[in-house]
């Protein structure tokens, strides 16, 4: 598939790649919710959940939301007796799967416009629809930051964000900010646009050589991203700072057997391509019920730079290592010119 046709995906669409997996549209929103009395009931998970998915079903969104309970995840803290009042007692997720209003409802208005805007234009479509997908992206956040539930006379607030992750012009105005001020590493080498692209949280076994081990194979992974273009270097190893995450405590489904993959590419089209397409889906495989809710974003870090440093750097140490004559070559040495070490004095 050519740069340009991957640029015309719109945001609704699901993408096969290869390797039998899939990357399929959704809405993710990260949700805290605060009390809004004085009330040190305990929080019931249960009952905000319904109250919350109650509320999308008959509220005023358009269309009316009907969410799977399994699309929304709510968890209340540990501590909460130790918390402040103005402290948040419960995080969740939610995730809004089906999109297709967006593409069927709106498309007589969608070629209206392009006909109005673009003319005969082959792209307008999609970029009419991707207009459209944000607009009501950013008005359901809009609506849902904020809201006030009420639970057997306890009342709550919720705040709703959409992660940056999830949001592929976010990204780009952060790295477009970095850049112009960044006075680092990347200014002294003379590099002013991202090209290196990073994935957290999808299971290893997806990107595992079948039958031959659990582990991501560095192949296998080539295989897949070199759909987005030509690929300069890749890493695919254990997701070893989500494992740190969970044994700290932090809540993490199925953490040591997931994989982090870092893949930089050659040219910065295709990065952008690869990055925008991964921005805003989850993750599927042929055959599996398992869907892999990733994190996507872009190096900052100089990934590579680092790595073939450490590198240099240890096998600096190893050469010196080697270099040094051992114990039993000095001790030969000295037999040969026939000097031993005095142990008493004479």
């Amino acid at each position: 598939m050519s740069s340009r046709n991957f640029k015309s995906i719109p945001p609704t669409e699901t993408l096969e790649i290869e390797n039998g997996l899939s990357v399929v549209p959704r809405v993710k929103l990260l949700l805290t919710i605060y009390r809004s009395d004085r009330s040190v009931k305990p929080v019931d998970e249960w009952q905000l959940k319904r109250s919350l998915l109650d509320y999308l079903k008959k509220s005023s969104f358009t269309p009316p939301l009907t969410i799977p309970e399994e699309d929304l995840e709510i968890h209340s803290f540990k501590d909460i007796k130790k918390r402040k009042r103005e402290d948040p007692v419960a995080s969740g997720t939610l995730y809004v799967r089906d999109l297709g209003f967006i593409h069927h409802k709106e498309k007589a208005e969608i070629l209206l416009e392009k006909k109005k805007e673009e003319g005969d234009d082959d792209d307008a479509e999609w970029k009419v629809l991707e207009k459209k997908f944000i607009e009501w992206r950013n008005s359901f956040v809009k609506k849902l930051d904020g809201i006030e539930l009420s639970l057997q006379g306890v009342k709550f607030k919720a705040n709703a964000v959409l992660p940056i992750s999830d949001d592929f012009n976010a990204l780009k105005k952060s790295w477009e900010e970095f850049f112009a001020f960044d006075r680092g590493v990347f200014a002294r080498i003379g590099k002013r646009q991202p090209d290196t692209v990073i994935l957290r949280g999808v299971p290893s076994r997806w990107f595992a050589e079948t039958r031959v081990s659990s582990e991501p194979s560095v192949l296998v992974s080539h295989t897949i991203f070199s759909v987005f273009g030509k690929i300069r270097n890749l890493n695919a190893a254990a997701d070893v700072d989500l494992v740190k995450n969970e044994e700290e405590g932090e809540e993490s489904i199925a953490s040591g057997l997931q994989c982090k993959i870092v893949v930089q590419f050659e040219k910065y089209d295709d990065f952008c391509n690869a990055l925008k397409v991964l921005c805003g889906r989850s993750m599927q495989k042929e055959g599996s019920r398992l869907r892999a809710e990733y994190e996507v974003t872009w190096d900052k870090g100089e990934f590579f730079r680092n790595s073939l440093q450490r590198n240099g750097r240890l096998q600096d140490s190893v050469e010196q290592q080697n270099k040094r004559p051992s114990i039993h070559s000095r001790l030969a040495q000295n037999d040969l010119e026939g000097s031993h070490p005095k142990r008493f004095k004479d």
